[in-house]
């Protein structure tokens, strides 16, 4: 009986002129799609060069096999470059392209086509607001300060191991906004009231949850064989958090199956929050 020999990985290559991270997260959208295919991505960013160019449609077509077409997900705006670019025998998805010719006929504007990273410092303003909402975030986190807690945008709510850290974070970095997180701990259970510090601002307070087994094993991971780690506290905690959310119609949601950038988009709309400008 024949054994079926597993296909081997499908190379996928994301290339920019700046940080690649437009392109990486535009490609792993489609390959989303694609659950059984395993894949092996590897980014090439700043392509500014022609030389730069040649050499990574080298790199990209040493990948391709007689069994694997490797994939291209490319953000390049420079004509130049992009020409050179899709050259490549690998299969070249340019995400720029027509799209970019569309929105030029539409807005009677030709595009500048230039290298600069969609992720680099273009609004110095916006940078700043950016830097300063990431302090706040580390000086806020987990309780840590309670001070200009009225300055914040927005108050994360959870018991521990919930997701608030990274998502406080997210916020802080990738649009602006400044979040404080509070931790809720065992003595916030015992009342029905939201905790003394963070209960003047209720109107800027988000929950987040997680299930039982998930929170088991997460502060496993931090402190196996522990009180704080077992299921039966776990279930306590996001049972009386979910009563507390509810009792002062807080907003929350399950972070268990949830990746931190869902998560923010959650919370912005549901708060009705704006990228910092």
């Amino acid at each position: 009986m024949d054994i079926p020999v597993k296909a081997p990985p499908t190379p996928v290559f994301f290339v920019a002129g700046g940080t690649g991270i437009s392109a990486e997260t535009l490609g792993n959208m489609m390959l989303q799609q694609f659950p059984s295919v395993r894949f092996v991505r590897e980014k090439l960013p700043f392509i500014k060069t022609a030389e730069q160019a040649r050499e990574a449609v080298a790199q990209m077509d040493a990948a391709k096999t007689s069994e694997v077409t490797p994939l291209v997900f490319s953000t390049v705006a420079v004509e130049e470059i992009r020409e050179i670019l899709s050259s490549t025998d690998c299969a070249f998805i340019d995400l720029f392209g027509s799209h970019l010719d569309m929105v030029e006929q539409v807005l009677h504007v030709n595009a500048a086509h230039n290298s600069t990273s969609a992720h680099g410092v273009r609004d110095e303003g916006q940078y700043d607001a950016r830097m300063k909402a990431v302090e706040f975030a580390i000086e806020h986190d987990d309780g840590q300060s309670l001070r200009q807690l009225d300055r914040a945008d927005l108050i994360l709510t959870a018991p521990s191991r919930c997701g608030k850290t990274p998502t406080t974070m997210y916020l802080a970095l990738q649009y602006g906004l400044r979040v404080a997180n509070y931790p809720l701990v065992e003595e916030d259970f015992e009342s029905s009231d939201l905790p003394r510090p963070i209960k003047p601002y209720a109107d800027k307070c988000f929950g987040l949850l997680s299930t039982p087994a998930r929170l088991s094993q997460v502060r496993s991971e931090r402190r196996p064989g522990s009180a704080y780690a077992t299921l039966a506290q776990c279930t306590y905690e996001l049972r009386r958090a979910e009563a507390l959310f509810r009792t002062h119609r807080i907003p929350y949601i399950n972070s268990a199956n949830m990746s931190v950038e869902e998560m923010a988009a959650m919370i912005m709309q549901t708060r009705k929050l704006s990228a910092a400008r």
